[in-house]
Protein backbone atom coordinates (compact mmCIF):
# COMPACT_ATOMS: atom_id res chain seq x y z
CA UNK A 1 0.00 0.00 0.00
CA UNK A 2 2.88 2.35 0.87
CA UNK A 3 4.39 2.56 -2.75
CA UNK A 4 0.81 3.04 -4.11
CA UNK A 5 0.25 6.39 -1.98
CA UNK A 6 0.97 8.69 -5.02
CA UNK A 7 -1.43 6.83 -7.11
CA UNK A 8 -4.08 7.20 -4.00
CA UNK A 9 -3.11 11.10 -3.53
CA UNK A 10 -5.69 11.48 -6.62
CA UNK A 11 -7.55 8.03 -6.60
CA UNK A 12 -8.99 8.79 -3.84
CA UNK A 13 -10.58 12.19 -4.17
CA UNK A 14 -11.19 11.53 -7.39
CA UNK A 15 -13.45 7.86 -6.56
CA UNK A 16 -15.00 9.82 -3.55
CA UNK A 17 -16.67 12.78 -5.36
CA UNK A 18 -19.51 10.29 -6.86
CA UNK A 19 -19.74 8.44 -3.81
CA UNK A 20 -21.40 11.84 -2.17
CA UNK A 21 -23.75 11.99 -4.86
CA UNK A 22 -24.85 8.61 -3.53
CA UNK A 23 -24.82 9.16 -0.47
CA UNK A 24 -26.70 12.25 -0.52
CA UNK A 25 -27.31 12.86 3.54
CA UNK A 26 -25.92 15.91 4.15
CA UNK A 27 -24.57 15.16 7.59
CA UNK A 28 -23.35 11.43 6.35
CA UNK A 29 -22.05 12.96 3.22
CA UNK A 30 -20.00 15.95 5.51
CA UNK A 31 -18.08 12.83 7.85
CA UNK A 32 -17.15 10.81 4.70
CA UNK A 33 -15.96 13.89 2.73
CA UNK A 34 -13.72 14.88 5.60
CA UNK A 35 -12.07 11.37 6.17
CA UNK A 36 -11.40 11.58 2.55
CA UNK A 37 -9.60 14.89 2.84
CA UNK A 38 -8.15 13.76 5.94
CA UNK A 39 -6.69 10.59 4.32
CA UNK A 40 -5.47 13.27 1.41
CA UNK A 41 -3.74 15.21 4.49
CA UNK A 42 -1.53 11.98 5.97
CA UNK A 43 -0.69 10.87 2.60
CA UNK A 44 0.98 14.15 1.67
CA UNK A 45 2.84 14.46 4.92
CA UNK A 46 3.88 10.84 4.21
CA UNK A 47 5.26 11.91 0.59
CA UNK A 48 6.54 15.25 1.64
CA UNK A 49 8.84 12.77 4.72
CA UNK A 50 9.78 10.21 2.06
CA UNK A 51 11.25 12.86 -0.38
CA UNK A 52 12.96 14.79 2.52
CA UNK A 53 14.49 11.26 3.78
CA UNK A 54 15.57 9.74 0.49
CA UNK A 55 14.99 12.15 -2.76
CA UNK A 56 12.49 12.44 -5.61
CA UNK A 57 9.96 9.88 -5.64
CA UNK A 58 8.54 8.25 -8.89
CA UNK A 59 5.69 6.16 -9.92
CA UNK A 60 5.10 4.50 -13.13
CA UNK A 61 0.94 4.32 -14.23
CA UNK A 62 -0.02 1.09 -16.06
CA UNK A 63 3.46 -0.39 -15.95
CA UNK A 64 4.93 1.71 -18.74
CA UNK A 65 8.30 3.61 -18.05
CA UNK A 66 8.71 7.10 -18.41
CA UNK A 67 9.16 9.03 -20.46
CA UNK A 68 6.64 6.86 -22.66
CA UNK A 69 4.29 6.41 -19.53
CA UNK A 70 2.30 8.33 -17.56
CA UNK A 71 4.54 9.56 -14.59
CA UNK A 72 3.92 10.56 -11.12
CA UNK A 73 6.70 12.64 -9.84
CA UNK A 74 7.26 13.69 -5.88
CA UNK A 75 9.97 15.85 -5.21
CA UNK A 76 10.42 18.19 -2.50
CA UNK A 77 8.77 21.33 -4.07
CA UNK A 78 5.30 19.55 -5.22
CA UNK A 79 5.58 17.73 -2.13
CA UNK A 80 5.51 20.92 -0.02
CA UNK A 81 2.20 22.10 -2.44
CA UNK A 82 0.86 18.60 -1.76
CA UNK A 83 0.70 19.74 2.01
CA UNK A 84 -0.45 23.10 1.61
CA UNK A 85 -3.45 21.75 -0.95
CA UNK A 86 -4.44 18.89 1.69
CA UNK A 87 -4.05 20.62 4.53
CA UNK A 88 -6.45 23.33 3.35
CA UNK A 89 -8.80 21.08 2.51
CA UNK A 90 -9.24 19.01 5.64
CA UNK A 91 -9.84 22.20 7.66
CA UNK A 92 -12.19 24.04 5.39
CA UNK A 93 -14.17 20.27 4.72
CA UNK A 94 -14.46 20.49 8.66
CA UNK A 95 -16.17 23.87 8.64
CA UNK A 96 -20.18 23.78 8.72
CA UNK A 97 -21.95 24.76 5.68
CA UNK A 98 -23.86 28.19 5.83
CA UNK A 99 -27.40 28.19 4.48
CA UNK A 100 -27.84 31.62 3.89
CA UNK A 101 -24.53 31.84 1.44
CA UNK A 102 -25.78 28.70 -0.90
CA UNK A 103 -28.33 28.44 -3.25
CA UNK A 104 -29.40 24.99 -2.77
CA UNK A 105 -30.85 23.62 -0.13
CA UNK A 106 -29.50 21.43 2.52
CA UNK A 107 -30.63 18.33 1.18
CA UNK A 108 -28.57 19.11 -1.69
CA UNK A 109 -25.94 19.94 0.35
CA UNK A 110 -23.82 16.74 -0.72
CA UNK A 111 -23.52 18.24 -4.51
CA UNK A 112 -21.12 20.75 -2.91
CA UNK A 113 -19.23 17.95 -1.28
CA UNK A 114 -19.09 16.44 -4.31
CA UNK A 115 -17.20 19.45 -6.01
CA UNK A 116 -15.37 20.04 -3.58
CA UNK A 117 -13.61 16.70 -3.35
CA UNK A 118 -13.61 16.64 -7.39
CA UNK A 119 -11.87 20.03 -7.22
CA UNK A 120 -9.54 19.31 -4.58
CA UNK A 121 -8.64 15.36 -6.97
CA UNK A 122 -7.66 18.09 -9.80
CA UNK A 123 -5.68 20.43 -7.50
CA UNK A 124 -3.59 17.32 -6.28
CA UNK A 125 -3.14 16.29 -9.60
CA UNK A 126 -2.05 18.91 -11.10
CA UNK A 127 0.88 19.15 -8.64
CA UNK A 128 1.69 15.36 -8.51
CA UNK A 129 1.29 14.54 -12.07
CA UNK A 130 5.00 14.46 -14.15
CA UNK A 131 3.54 14.62 -17.10
CA UNK A 132 3.06 18.23 -18.99
CA UNK A 133 -0.77 17.26 -20.55
CA UNK A 134 -1.81 15.49 -17.19
CA UNK A 135 -1.55 19.12 -15.76
CA UNK A 136 -4.08 20.30 -18.51
CA UNK A 137 -6.28 17.63 -17.73
CA UNK A 138 -6.14 17.88 -14.17
CA UNK A 139 -6.03 21.47 -14.61
CA UNK A 140 -9.91 21.21 -16.26
CA UNK A 141 -11.31 18.83 -13.57
CA UNK A 142 -10.57 21.73 -10.70
CA UNK A 143 -11.62 24.49 -12.85
CA UNK A 144 -14.79 22.64 -13.93
CA UNK A 145 -15.82 21.99 -10.36
CA UNK A 146 -14.85 25.34 -9.58
CA UNK A 147 -16.81 27.53 -11.94
CA UNK A 148 -20.02 25.42 -10.36
CA UNK A 149 -18.64 25.73 -6.59
CA UNK A 150 -18.76 29.85 -7.66
CA UNK A 151 -21.84 29.33 -8.86
CA UNK A 152 -23.60 27.95 -5.95
CA UNK A 153 -23.74 31.57 -4.15
CA UNK A 154 -26.91 32.82 -3.13
CA UNK A 155 -26.12 36.04 -4.89
CA UNK A 156 -27.15 36.00 -8.42
CA UNK A 157 -24.17 37.91 -8.91
CA UNK A 158 -22.07 35.08 -8.35
CA UNK A 159 -23.13 33.01 -11.79
CA UNK A 160 -21.75 35.82 -13.34
CA UNK A 161 -18.70 35.64 -11.75
CA UNK A 162 -18.48 32.23 -12.76
CA UNK A 163 -19.36 32.99 -16.31
CA UNK A 164 -16.49 35.42 -15.72
CA UNK A 165 -14.08 33.10 -14.53
CA UNK A 166 -15.30 30.33 -16.78
CA UNK A 167 -14.19 32.57 -19.47
CA UNK A 168 -11.49 33.82 -18.66
CA UNK A 169 -10.15 30.16 -17.67
CA UNK A 170 -11.26 29.03 -20.71
CA UNK A 171 -8.55 31.16 -22.60
CA UNK A 172 -5.81 30.34 -20.27
CA UNK A 173 -6.67 26.81 -20.58
CA UNK A 174 -6.51 27.37 -24.44
CA UNK A 175 -3.28 28.80 -23.91
CA UNK A 176 -1.57 25.87 -22.10
CA UNK A 177 -2.89 23.18 -24.44
CA UNK A 178 -1.18 25.17 -27.40
CA UNK A 179 1.80 25.82 -25.52
CA UNK A 180 1.57 21.82 -24.89
CA UNK A 181 0.96 21.04 -28.53
CA UNK A 182 3.76 23.06 -29.68
CA UNK A 183 6.43 21.69 -26.72
CA UNK A 184 5.19 18.05 -27.72
CA UNK A 185 6.06 19.00 -31.82
CA UNK A 186 9.80 19.88 -31.25
CA UNK A 187 10.55 17.46 -28.76
CA UNK A 188 7.77 14.25 -29.20
CA UNK A 189 8.02 13.96 -25.07
CA UNK A 190 5.17 15.12 -22.35
CA UNK A 191 6.85 14.32 -19.54
CA UNK A 192 8.26 16.70 -17.15
CA UNK A 193 11.82 16.20 -16.57
CA UNK A 194 12.50 14.38 -20.10
CA UNK A 195 11.29 17.88 -21.50
CA UNK A 196 14.06 19.62 -19.61
CA UNK A 197 16.11 17.51 -21.43
CA UNK A 198 15.28 17.62 -24.68
CA UNK A 199 14.38 20.85 -25.54
CA UNK A 200 18.12 22.80 -24.87
CA UNK A 201 19.21 21.56 -28.21
CA UNK A 202 16.33 23.47 -29.98
CA UNK A 203 15.63 26.51 -28.02
CA UNK A 204 16.57 29.21 -30.62
CA UNK A 205 13.79 28.05 -32.61
CA UNK A 206 10.36 30.37 -33.18
CA UNK A 207 7.92 27.45 -31.93
CA UNK A 208 10.00 27.00 -28.80
CA UNK A 209 9.58 30.67 -27.94
CA UNK A 210 5.96 30.72 -29.01
CA UNK A 211 4.72 27.72 -26.97
CA UNK A 212 7.39 29.80 -23.78
CA UNK A 213 4.79 32.58 -24.23
CA UNK A 214 1.79 30.60 -24.37
CA UNK A 215 2.33 28.62 -21.23
CA UNK A 216 3.92 31.70 -19.69
CA UNK A 217 0.23 33.54 -20.24
CA UNK A 218 -2.32 30.67 -19.63
CA UNK A 219 -0.40 29.85 -16.73
CA UNK A 220 -0.64 33.62 -15.45
CA UNK A 221 -4.44 33.85 -16.30
CA UNK A 222 -5.16 30.82 -13.93
CA UNK A 223 -2.88 32.51 -11.01
CA UNK A 224 -4.50 35.75 -11.48
CA UNK A 225 -0.79 37.42 -12.09
CA UNK A 226 -1.47 40.98 -12.80
CA UNK A 227 -2.58 42.33 -15.25
CA UNK A 228 -4.85 39.24 -15.86
CA UNK A 229 -6.23 39.12 -12.86
CA UNK A 230 -9.84 40.46 -13.85
CA UNK A 231 -11.75 37.57 -12.76
CA UNK A 232 -10.47 36.66 -9.08
CA UNK A 233 -12.39 39.87 -7.44
CA UNK A 234 -16.09 38.87 -8.31
CA UNK A 235 -15.23 35.26 -7.99
CA UNK A 236 -14.23 35.38 -4.25
CA UNK A 237 -16.56 38.28 -3.36
CA UNK A 238 -19.40 36.44 -4.46
CA UNK A 239 -18.64 32.85 -4.10
CA UNK A 240 -19.59 31.09 -0.79
CA UNK A 241 -17.27 32.03 1.65
CA UNK A 242 -16.21 28.69 2.12
CA UNK A 243 -15.45 28.51 -1.41
CA UNK A 244 -13.47 31.35 -1.55
CA UNK A 245 -11.42 30.35 1.54
CA UNK A 246 -10.91 27.30 0.06
CA UNK A 247 -9.73 28.36 -4.08
CA UNK A 248 -7.47 31.25 -2.18
CA UNK A 249 -5.60 29.05 -0.41
CA UNK A 250 -4.93 26.56 -3.26
CA UNK A 251 -6.25 27.49 -6.55
CA UNK A 252 -3.65 29.81 -7.35
CA UNK A 253 -1.16 28.37 -5.49
CA UNK A 254 -1.32 25.48 -7.32
CA UNK A 255 -0.89 27.83 -10.58
CA UNK A 256 2.00 29.51 -9.38
CA UNK A 257 3.37 25.65 -8.80
CA UNK A 258 2.77 25.33 -12.64
CA UNK A 259 4.57 27.98 -13.46
CA UNK A 260 7.68 27.84 -11.22
CA UNK A 261 7.92 24.09 -12.63
CA UNK A 262 7.79 25.64 -16.31
CA UNK A 263 10.37 28.03 -15.67
CA UNK A 264 13.14 26.34 -13.61
CA UNK A 265 12.38 22.59 -14.58
CA UNK A 266 11.08 22.57 -18.26
CA UNK A 267 12.47 25.73 -20.10
CA UNK A 268 15.57 26.03 -17.49
CA UNK A 269 16.95 28.99 -15.53
CA UNK A 270 19.19 30.08 -18.46
CA UNK A 271 16.74 30.11 -21.13
CA UNK A 272 14.44 31.93 -19.01
CA UNK A 273 16.31 34.31 -17.05
CA UNK A 274 19.29 34.80 -19.68
CA UNK A 275 18.06 34.69 -22.77
CA UNK A 276 14.07 35.51 -22.42
CA UNK A 277 15.61 37.74 -19.70
CA UNK A 278 11.99 37.54 -18.11
CA UNK A 279 12.76 39.14 -15.00
CA UNK A 280 12.75 42.47 -17.28
CA UNK A 281 8.71 42.25 -17.39
CA UNK A 282 8.28 39.99 -14.57
CA UNK A 283 9.31 41.59 -11.65
CA UNK A 284 7.69 45.64 -12.85
CA UNK A 285 4.39 43.65 -12.84
CA UNK A 286 4.91 42.24 -9.61
CA UNK A 287 5.64 45.56 -8.16
CA UNK A 288 2.30 47.19 -9.52
CA UNK A 289 0.26 43.88 -8.77
CA UNK A 290 1.68 44.44 -5.08
CA UNK A 291 1.13 48.45 -5.02
CA UNK A 292 -2.34 48.43 -7.10
CA UNK A 293 -3.97 45.11 -5.20
CA UNK A 294 -3.34 47.04 -1.79
CA UNK A 295 -4.99 50.56 -3.05
CA UNK A 296 -7.81 48.63 -4.73
CA UNK A 297 -8.34 46.74 -1.33
CA UNK A 298 -8.52 50.34 0.97
CA UNK A 299 -11.18 51.58 -1.29
CA UNK A 300 -13.55 48.15 -0.76
CA UNK A 301 -16.52 48.78 1.13
CA UNK A 302 -17.20 44.73 1.30
CA UNK A 303 -14.62 42.87 2.97
CA UNK A 304 -15.31 39.49 0.65
CA UNK A 305 -13.79 42.33 -2.22
CA UNK A 306 -11.16 43.94 -0.05
CA UNK A 307 -9.47 40.23 0.63
CA UNK A 308 -9.72 39.38 -3.07
CA UNK A 309 -8.31 42.91 -3.77
CA UNK A 310 -5.75 41.99 -1.32
CA UNK A 311 -4.94 38.68 -2.81
CA UNK A 312 -3.85 40.28 -6.53
CA UNK A 313 -0.92 42.26 -4.04
CA UNK A 314 -0.09 38.67 -2.30
CA UNK A 315 0.32 36.86 -5.76
CA UNK A 316 2.49 40.03 -6.78
CA UNK A 317 4.95 38.94 -3.73
CA UNK A 318 4.96 35.61 -5.14
CA UNK A 319 5.55 36.35 -8.72
CA UNK A 320 8.04 38.87 -7.31
CA UNK A 321 9.80 36.27 -5.68
CA UNK A 322 10.26 34.33 -8.96
CA UNK A 323 11.31 37.54 -10.90
CA UNK A 324 14.40 37.80 -8.15
CA UNK A 325 15.87 34.32 -9.53
CA UNK A 326 18.27 34.09 -6.38
CA UNK A 327 17.53 31.65 -3.25
CA UNK A 328 16.95 33.77 -0.62
CA UNK A 329 13.87 35.68 -3.31
CA UNK A 330 12.60 32.49 -4.74
CA UNK A 331 12.50 31.14 -1.10
CA UNK A 332 10.43 33.88 -0.26
CA UNK A 333 8.00 33.59 -3.25
CA UNK A 334 7.68 29.67 -2.45
CA UNK A 335 7.44 30.13 1.51
CA UNK A 336 4.77 33.21 0.74
CA UNK A 337 2.98 30.49 -1.26
CA UNK A 338 2.22 28.35 1.44
CA UNK A 339 1.75 31.66 4.08
CA UNK A 340 -0.43 32.92 2.04
CA UNK A 341 -2.85 30.15 2.18
CA UNK A 342 -2.77 29.67 5.64
CA UNK A 343 -3.70 33.63 6.44
CA UNK A 344 -6.21 34.40 3.05
CA UNK A 345 -8.08 30.65 4.28
CA UNK A 346 -7.95 31.74 7.36
CA UNK A 347 -9.32 35.11 7.03
CA UNK A 348 -12.28 33.70 4.64
CA UNK A 349 -13.38 31.33 7.09
CA UNK A 350 -13.51 34.30 9.89
CA UNK A 351 -16.25 36.18 6.85
CA UNK A 352 -18.04 33.03 6.83
CA UNK A 353 -18.34 33.33 10.99
CA UNK A 354 -19.43 36.40 10.46
CA UNK A 355 -22.02 36.34 7.95
CA UNK A 356 -23.57 33.30 10.34
CA UNK A 357 -24.65 36.88 12.71
CA UNK A 358 -24.66 39.69 9.82
CA UNK A 359 -26.71 39.40 6.69
CA UNK A 360 -24.14 41.32 4.77
CA UNK A 361 -20.36 41.40 3.93
CA UNK A 362 -20.41 44.87 3.62
CA UNK A 363 -17.77 46.40 6.17
CA UNK A 364 -20.39 48.61 7.81
CA UNK A 365 -22.32 45.66 8.73
CA UNK A 366 -19.31 44.70 11.11
CA UNK A 367 -19.91 47.99 13.33
CA UNK A 368 -19.06 47.05 16.84
CA UNK A 369 -18.60 43.48 15.82
CA UNK A 370 -15.43 43.13 18.06
CA UNK A 371 -17.21 43.07 21.64
CA UNK A 372 -20.34 41.04 19.68
CA UNK A 373 -18.11 38.46 18.49
CA UNK A 374 -14.74 38.96 20.00
CA UNK A 375 -13.35 35.40 19.12
CA UNK A 376 -14.34 36.20 15.39
CA UNK A 377 -13.13 39.42 15.46
CA UNK A 378 -9.56 38.52 16.99
CA UNK A 379 -9.06 35.84 14.30
CA UNK A 380 -9.53 38.99 11.94
CA UNK A 381 -7.10 40.96 13.96
CA UNK A 382 -4.35 38.34 14.26
CA UNK A 383 -4.73 37.20 10.50
CA UNK A 384 -4.58 40.79 9.29
CA UNK A 385 -1.57 41.62 11.39
CA UNK A 386 -0.45 38.29 8.95
CA UNK A 387 -1.42 40.26 6.13
CA UNK A 388 1.02 43.33 7.17
CA UNK A 389 3.72 41.66 7.67
CA UNK A 390 4.42 41.74 11.69
CA UNK A 391 7.38 39.68 13.15
CA UNK A 392 5.78 37.52 14.68
CA UNK A 393 3.43 35.69 11.91
CA UNK A 394 4.20 34.18 8.64
CA UNK A 395 3.94 37.03 6.50
CA UNK A 396 6.85 38.74 8.18
CA UNK A 397 8.83 35.55 7.31
CA UNK A 398 7.95 35.93 3.40
CA UNK A 399 8.53 39.45 3.03
CA UNK A 400 12.14 38.79 5.28
CA UNK A 401 12.92 36.49 2.69
CA UNK A 402 12.03 39.19 -0.53
CA UNK A 403 13.79 41.70 0.86
CA UNK A 404 17.09 39.67 1.40
CA UNK A 405 16.45 38.28 -2.28
CA UNK A 406 16.23 41.87 -3.47
CA UNK A 407 19.08 43.38 -1.35
CA UNK A 408 21.14 40.26 -2.78
CA UNK A 409 20.91 41.36 -6.16
CA UNK A 410 21.22 45.23 -5.41
CA UNK A 411 17.84 46.01 -5.75
CA UNK A 412 17.03 48.50 -2.76
CA UNK A 413 14.01 50.43 -4.70
CA UNK A 414 12.73 46.88 -4.90
CA UNK A 415 13.23 46.03 -0.76
CA UNK A 416 11.47 49.65 -0.67
CA UNK A 417 9.10 48.66 -2.45
CA UNK A 418 8.21 45.63 -0.37
CA UNK A 419 8.06 47.87 3.12
CA UNK A 420 5.98 50.59 1.49
CA UNK A 421 3.26 47.53 0.11
CA UNK A 422 3.17 46.67 3.93
CA UNK A 423 2.25 49.90 4.82
CA UNK A 424 -0.59 50.38 2.34
CA UNK A 425 -1.85 46.38 4.09
CA UNK A 426 -2.04 48.63 7.48
CA UNK A 427 -4.41 51.34 6.23
CA UNK A 428 -6.82 48.36 4.88
CA UNK A 429 -6.50 46.08 7.35
CA UNK A 430 -7.13 49.20 9.74
CA UNK A 431 -10.48 50.38 8.01
CA UNK A 432 -12.01 46.78 9.23
CA UNK A 433 -10.44 47.15 12.95
CA UNK A 434 -11.33 50.57 13.29
CA UNK A 435 -14.91 49.87 11.96
CA UNK A 436 -15.22 46.70 14.31
CA UNK A 437 -13.67 48.20 17.55
CA UNK A 438 -14.07 51.76 17.85
CA UNK A 439 -17.20 52.23 15.80
CA UNK A 440 -19.69 50.78 18.45
CA UNK A 441 -23.05 51.80 19.12
CA UNK A 442 -24.34 53.38 22.33
CA UNK A 443 -26.68 50.23 23.63
CA UNK A 444 -25.37 47.78 25.63
CA UNK A 445 -23.44 44.85 23.78
CA UNK A 446 -24.73 41.35 23.89
CA UNK A 447 -21.88 38.57 23.32
CA UNK A 448 -23.23 36.11 20.33
CA UNK A 449 -19.88 34.59 19.02
CA UNK A 450 -20.09 32.08 16.04
CA UNK A 451 -20.58 28.45 16.94
CA UNK A 452 -17.40 26.61 18.23
CA UNK A 453 -17.90 24.12 14.92
CA UNK A 454 -17.13 27.39 13.26
CA UNK A 455 -14.37 29.19 15.11
CA UNK A 456 -12.30 25.48 15.63
CA UNK A 457 -11.35 25.42 11.97
CA UNK A 458 -10.98 29.14 11.89
CA UNK A 459 -8.44 29.12 14.49
CA UNK A 460 -6.94 26.28 13.15
CA UNK A 461 -5.62 28.58 10.22
CA UNK A 462 -5.42 31.84 11.86
CA UNK A 463 -3.02 29.56 14.76
CA UNK A 464 -1.33 28.51 12.39
CA UNK A 465 0.10 32.05 10.94
CA UNK A 466 1.49 32.59 14.39
CA UNK A 467 2.64 29.13 14.87
CA UNK A 468 4.64 28.95 11.93
CA UNK A 469 5.88 32.54 12.34
CA UNK A 470 8.29 31.19 14.85
CA UNK A 471 8.28 27.08 13.71
CA UNK A 472 9.45 27.79 9.98
CA UNK A 473 10.83 24.54 9.74
CA UNK A 474 7.99 23.32 7.61
CA UNK A 475 7.57 26.52 6.01
CA UNK A 476 10.65 28.62 5.15
CA UNK A 477 12.91 24.99 5.87
CA UNK A 478 11.02 23.37 3.13
CA UNK A 479 10.93 25.93 0.54
CA UNK A 480 14.58 26.80 0.81
CA UNK A 481 15.18 23.36 -0.12
CA UNK A 482 12.86 23.42 -2.91
CA UNK A 483 14.40 27.02 -4.13
CA UNK A 484 17.74 25.27 -3.85
CA UNK A 485 16.81 22.14 -5.93
CA UNK A 486 15.58 24.47 -8.55
CA UNK A 487 18.48 26.56 -8.65
CA UNK A 488 20.73 23.73 -8.57
CA UNK A 489 18.97 22.19 -11.89
CA UNK A 490 18.31 18.77 -9.93
CA UNK A 491 16.28 16.48 -11.71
Amino acid sequence: MIEHLPALQTVLPLLAAPVCVLLRRAALVRVFAALVTWSCLAIAFSLLQEVLRNGAVSYELGGWAPPLGIEYRIDVLNAYVLVLVATMASVVIAFPLAGRELRIPKERFFLFYALFLLCLAGLLGITITGDLFNIFVFLEISSLSAYALIGLGRDRRALTAAFSYLAMGTVGGAFILIGIGLVYQMTGTLNIVDLGQRLPPVLGTRTVWMAFAFLVVGTSIKLAAFPLHQWLPNAYTYAPSVVSAFLSATATKVAYYVLVRLLFTVFGFAFVFERVQLTALLLPLSLIAMVVGSLAAIYQTDIKRLLAYSSIAQIGYMTLGLSLANLDGLTGGLVHLFNHGLIKGGLFLVVACALSRVESPRIESLRGMGKRMPWTMAAFVVGGLGLIGIPGTVGFVSKWYLVLGALDKGLYFVAFMILASSLLAVIYVWRVVEVMYFSDEEQAVERHDAPLSMLLPTWVLIGATIYFGFDTELTAGVAEKAAAYLLGGAS
